[in-house]
């Protein structure tokens, strides 16, 4: 229906919204752990406002009753406000069924937009944006080109909240390697306890085109985490958060172990299917190499 220049990504709950590319590609593209917008035809530029509303005319009269819209690619909130705000009536005029719209959201892009503007988006629609802060740590931060710290990721969730959006964070498994798992551990865990997001998973880092590009950062003190690792790793995040009501989920299926609930409340829960998975593993059920992907 739409034409797209691929490869298009979005989150796993988006998977019946229409994806509305209003960007190609990510506008900071240095994250050494990332591949998702390394391709040629991927380099970053702003969609049209006028090739936009075509592709929002040709959804409509789809006949499909589109109640949720994604707004891909990498990060829709680098546009400027005035592109947003239009981009979004557009979306009320002639697809009057939606009921969300969301996007990913680089932390560095709500920087420069106030809560007010962020609150003006909510008002034309703008629901949830997934942050993908990856770690805590201002150290593994830097080590793998990020471009953000704890203070600007910290601040930027609480804008948001501010406004009344809601947040989903993504903190990766493993990012940091041995060296540096505990500080990436805790320091991602301190991050989420300041900013209480509505939604937060962790995925595990993982690179089907090799770690070279991310070793250079740590200077080649880095190596990939094993299970037992891994597992020991997210048990140190999820003893140290202090949430009050955000839906947990780490069933991407990069993860060995998929977990799922609300933290706080289902925190024990949650550190005893981990000691299953460390100390009886044939009592639970891990994924296999073979069920692992991005």
């Amino acid at each position: 229906m739409l034409s797209y220049i691929e490869p298009v990504f979005r989150p796993p709950s988006e998977a019946r919204s229409l994806i509305l590319q209003v960007t190609n590609g990510c506008s900071w593209n240095k994250c050494t752990f990332c591949e998702m917008y390394t391709q040629d035809q991927k380099k970053f530029r702003a969609r049209k406002e006028d090739e936009i509303e075509q592709d929002i005319i040709k959804a409509a009269g789809s006949g499909v009753p589109f109640e949720k819209v994604f707004l891909a690619d990498g990060d829709a909130m680098v546009l400027p406000m005035r592109k947003l705000e239009s981009i979004l009536r557009m979306i009320q005029t002639h697809l009057p069924s939606v009921k969300r719209i969301s996007s990913y959201c680089l932390p560095r892009n709500i920087y420069k937009k106030s809560v007010e503007d962020l609150s003006l988006l909510k008002s034309l629609g703008l629901d949830i944006l997934y942050a993908g802060c990856e770690s805590g740590d201002t150290q593994v931060l830097e080590y793998v080109s990020k471009g953000e710290t704890y203070e600007t990721q910290r601040d930027a969730l609480i804008k948001i909240k501010q406004a009344g959006l809601r947040s989903s964070v993504m903190i990766l498994n493993g990012l940091g390697g041995p060296k540096y798992s505990e500080q990436h551990a805790i320091n991602s865990a301190k991050l989420m306890n300041e900013t209480q997001p509505d939604y937060l998973s962790t995925l595990v880092v993982s690179f089907p085109l090799g770690e070279e590009r991310l070793k250079t950062g740590f200077e080649q003190d880095w190596s990939l985490m094993d299970q037992t690792a891994l597992f020991l790793e997210l048990k140190h995040f999820i003893s140290h958060l202090e949430l009050e009501n955000t839906i947990f989920r780490s069933d991407h299926a990069s993860n060995y172990l998929p977990l799922k609930g609300v933290l706080g409340k289902d925190k024990s829960a949650m550190l005893e299917q981990i000691d299953t998975a460390l100390y009886q593993p044939n009592k639970i059920r891990l994924r296999q190499e073979w069920q692992r992907g991005l």
